[in-house]
């Protein structure tokens, strides 16, 4: 298949080691402006091979999967849910129905969904070479997730939104 003209673009300014797993985290209270440009991120990233992982949560997550699914590569976004599909809200859930590769993890339905989060950005950053997140100075599970894969020895580029 030929690349598009934006396609060889980015993949010029992508790093020359190839594609990778990145993981996508940030908060779910984003303004409209910051998830457009999440949305195109996620879309680049995708459109030039890389695998998306992120989790299902309005803001932050549903802008990384509106801009992967607008890319037309079904199988290079996996989304891992915190509990199960039940326990997501609906809008996420409609959102969610458009994706191939949903995880979920109902053993942690019993938890609260700070705890259950923690559980499932680990799984995340198990799969992946990078790891984006956009955050708050405030966001404290998102920036224990940033440490976490630090110390995992991930590439970590986090945004702050304020």
């Amino acid at each position: 298949m030929q690349k598009r003209p934006l396609q060889k673009e980015l993949l010029a300014i992508q790093q020359n080691d190839g594609p990778k797993n990145l993981g996508f985290f940030g908060t779910r209270n984003m303004g409209m402006t910051h998830q457009k440009l999440v949305e195109i991120l996620s879309y680049a990233m995708v459109s030039t091979g890389n695998h998306i992982y992120t989790s299902g949560a309005t803001g932050t997550n549903a802008a990384v999967i509106k801009g992967a699914l607008r890319a037309e590569a079904p199988d290079l976004l996996t989304v891992i849910l915190p509990q199960s599909l039940s326990r997501q809200p609906q809008e996420s859930q409609e959102l969610l129905s458009q994706v191939q590769n949903v995880v979920e993890m109902p053993e942690h339905d019993k938890l609260s969904l700070m705890d259950a989060s923690r559980f499932c950005n680990r799984e995340i950053i198990s799969k992946v070479q990078q790891v984006i997140c956009f955050a708050f100075h405030d966001s404290r599970l998102l920036l224990e997730t940033c440490v976490e894969a630090k110390d995992s020895k991930k590439i970590v580029t986090l945004f702050y939104l304020d």
